[in-house]
């Protein structure tokens, strides 16, 4: 068996449910091999490209990567053989980095300002390369096999749940995870709606340009979204910003022992707080793209958040009251109306 052959069958994990029958639930892509969803379409990539004659055996593979499609990446190049250079930078959390040189990966990084992803600069690296050295780039912004790569998760959520999910909460980076998701649900027959959510200061949905910490999603101010964020699958795109997401994080951390990335933190927190706004019996997933294991010397570092400013104790007792609220919610739904007790 291949390291690979364990892609897909993670679990989803009950974070919350109101007293109206609602219910929250977490699709916790880190139990992938490499910690990440990214693996996915990692996989998917490389084996489109051996089929259609673009990646030949020995063949050499760059891709410019905060960290998880890179490690997702290096594995299937360790199982078929290839050479892969990543094309990084400083702004991905350090333990992604470590992962994919433990791994064998060439990194070669790309200047960065500090104050954000370096995704122009990367990307102008790949090319360079790719012309000295003919190595295949797959190019996660626009190859469409990074979005056919989820066709497996969508597939999964239908089955584990035994019906259809009626909400699907997920942050956008290049696309692929939520809108390949979403795709496929809806060829399935899904009803599903959809949430994308990026990072404040991210121009995927319009905004104007910030700066931000959250890596693996959003696009930075002078980029162009590439072809696989598909808007007609995205029924509402929203922001959340740095301290919101990573104080998500650190709640459900705090809540249940899992530890989840900090984007997956700002998923989280737009699920929590629309939870309370559904239809009674909803059924809402949060697409937890990784592991908060990789951020262990960020989100989960205090010293590293008041340094940046991103520390903020109300915005982690706000979601703190809110998991009570929607506790307190399910006993009160439970007790007889005060009219039955009553008499009428």
């Amino acid at each position: 068996m291949a390291c690979s052959d364990l892609i897909g069958g993670t679990p989803l994990y009950e974070l919350a449910r109101t007293g109206s029958g609602s219910r929250l639930l977490l699709k916790l892509e880190q139990f992938n091999p490499t910690g990440s969803c990214k693996v996915r379409m990692a996989r998917e990539m490389i084996l489109a490209a051996e089929r259609d004659g673009r990646l030949k055996p020995g063949g050499h593979i760059v891709e410019p990567t905060s960290g998880n499609t890179g490690q997702g990446i290096a594995l299937v190049a360790i199982e078929r053989g290839y050479k892969f250079t990543a094309i990084v930078d400083h702004h991905a959390a350090r333990d992604k980095l470590r992962a994919m040189q433990a791994m064998g990966v060439n990194l070669v990084f790309a200047e960065s300002r500090g104050d954000g992803p370096s995704t122009i600069a990367r990307r102008r690296l790949a090319e360079e390369i790719v012309a000295k050295t003919g190595a295949f780039w797959p190019d996660q912004h626009t190859n469409p096999n990074n979005n056919k790569g989820y066709a497996g998760l969508a597939a999964e959520l239908l089955g584990d749940l035994g019906t259809d999910l009626d909400y699907l909460v997920g942050t956008v980076g290049t696309g692929g995870t939520m809108c390949g998701t979403v795709k496929e649900l809806r060829h399935l027959g899904s009803l599903v709606t959809s949430i994308g959510v990026e990072p404040l200061g991210s121009i995927i949905f319009g905004g104007p340009p910030g700066k931000y910490w959250q890596t693996g999603a959003g696009a930075p101010g002078g980029f162009t979204v590439g072809p696989n964020v598909d808007h007609t699958l995205i029924d509402e795109g929203l922001t959340v910003s740095d301290i919101d997401a990573f104080a998500a994080a650190r709640v459900v951390a705090r809540r249940t022992g899992i530890l989840v990335g900090g984007t997956s933190g700002a998923a989280i927190h737009v699920a929590l707080k629309r939870l309370a706004l559904v239809e009674p019996n909803s059924t809402m997933v949060v697409l937890v793209c990784d592991a908060g294991e990789k951020y262990l010397d960020s989100v989960y570092d205090d010293e590293w958040l008041r340094e940046r400013h991103l520390l903020d104790e109300l915005a982690h007792q706000r979601l703190h009251r809110l998991f009570d609220a929607y506790r307190d919610s399910i006993h009160l739904a439970s007790r007889p109306s005060c009219n039955l007790a009553a008499g009428g």
